[in-house]
């Protein structure tokens, strides 16, 4: 009987053995036992409201692409940086980084419609014009105004509801523009109807407030650049910043070799033929041109980088525009951006020639300036000349400028620097 106690409290003595052998086996190394290091904190930018001009929605441009921003799937940093740096809130246009799948990045141009400057002094006017203070909320005072009141009642977007805007898009509107304007509104879910009923109070003071501030955007949404037109493509608006396809201003090439000059030469003068004359017969022209009105992607094509100062005359609805004299009418609606006493420019004074004068004056020049040897420069600087002065009728003006077309045409070259119609100039007599 001992004996087989004996043996029980060796096997017991046993199996505690083996089990204090394997805890020890199991104990945790060090490395594990050692508080886990804090996670990695991604960098984010730190959006603002005011930075986006958030803060003064519904009187802003939209906010389809609001999502994108605070996803950081649009970046200010043209490198990519992990420092995610937001940019001064002064400047006019910012280069940015889009995407969609956080892998392939593409450049895109991000721009408010005015200067901060000028929107806050916008801002504080209609405070002031309004509801007699400093500071207010500006969608609450916009909404007080009768021509406000006006468009919550209307159906449909009539001239009388933006007559004395002051964009030049307006001047000379139409019925056709107008519905075409509701029907393409991009910041509202696509109804592809001409009529109001699809936005709402806070849609229709965006668009009011646009069409007020910087028509640019709006052209880009109704003239589309995947239907051929001469626009960046938009992508859409958060606040008071938009956002679109990156190019590079006109004066980025005033020093190119030249036969690129020759090149960008002779696509300003074929988009300008092709807003006088197109599909849909609308004539569209410049109130002003500078180095920054064009632009050029990176593929060498020439496109309209800013088209705040582009009106349109309807040729289809000439009679039923509003005369000149109907366009005194003002309200803040009309002095957001400009000095409320400033004049319209009359629909019946733009001709053919009005746009081009303006090119050959300050464009074309500076482009194509000493790029080419004697006699050929001679010639050139001898039609533009003749442009500039402007003082040909329209045919006169016309017939300069499609001389010079011939004569810079066979001065490009065709290489892959233009791969907008590269390789296809190879094959064809067009170019």
């Amino acid at each position: 009987m001992g004996r087989w106690i004996c043996y029980l409290c060796s096997r017991a003595a046993d199996s505690l053995m083996l089990l204090l052998v394997l805890a020890l086996s199991c104990k945790p190394s060090t490395a594990a036992i050692a508080s886990p290091s804090a996670p990695h904190v991604k960098p984010s930018y730190s959006f603002g409201r005011t930075f986006l001009g958030l803060d003064k929605c519904n009187a802003c441009i939209g906010t389809s692409i609001c999502k994108k921003f605070f996803k950081e799937e649009i970046r200010f940093d043209t490198w990519l940086s992990s420092h995610l740096k937001l940019p001064p809130s002064y400047l006019l246009s910012y280069s940015g980084n889009y995407t969609d799948d956080a892998k392939s990045w593409r450049m895109v141009d991000i721009t408010r419609l005015t200067s901060k400057y000028q929107h806050d002094r916008a801002d504080r006017r209609i405070c002031t014009s309004l509801l007699k203070t400093k500071n207010c909320s500006l969608e609450h005072a916009l909404r007080r105004t009768q021509r406000f009141q006006k468009w919550l009642r209307a159906k449909r977007l009539t001239p009388d509801l933006v007559q004395g805007l002051s964009s030049p898009m307006l001047r000379c509107p139409s019925q056709r523009l107008l519905d075409r304007i509701v029907r393409r509104y991009a910041e509202v879910p696509d109804a592809g109807s001409i009529y109001m009923d699809h936005l709402t109070d806070r849609d229709k003071l965006r668009l009011l407030y646009t069409l007020s501030v910087n028509s640019h955007p709006i052209f880009l949404q109704i003239f589309p650049d995947v239907e051929g037109w001469p626009f960046p493509r938009y992508l859409g608006s958060c606040g008071r910043l938009v956002v679109s396809a990156s190019t590079r201003p006109l004066r980025d090439f005033f020093g190119a070799a030249p036969e690129v000059a020759a090149d960008l030469a002779l696509q300003l003068l074929a988009v300008l033929r092709s807003m006088g004359t197109n599909d849909l017969n609308y004539f569209f022209y410049f109130t002003h041109v500078d180095a920054g009105t064009f632009g050029v992607f990176s593929n060498g094509h020439l496109f309209i980088r800013d088209a705040s100062t582009l009106g349109i005359i309807d040729k289809e609805e000439v009679g039923s525009q509003l005369i000149d004299g109907q366009q005194e009418y003002k309200d803040i609606f009309s002095c957001l951006t400009v000095d409320c006493q400033s004049a319209f420019v009359s629909c019946n004074s733009i001709g053919e020639k009005h746009s081009l004068v303006m090119v050959c004056q300050e464009l074309l020049p500076k482009l194509l300036k000493g790029k080419f040897l004697q006699p050929v420069q001679e010639k050139i600087d001898s039609f533009l000349q003749h442009c500039a002065n402007g003082l040909a009728d329209d045919q006169g003006v016309s017939g300069a400028v499609a001389k010079l077309a011939e004569l810079l045409k066979p001065l490009r070259s065709c290489d892959s620097r233009f791969a907008y119609r590269y390789p296809d100039c190879k094959y064809s007599d067009k170019y």
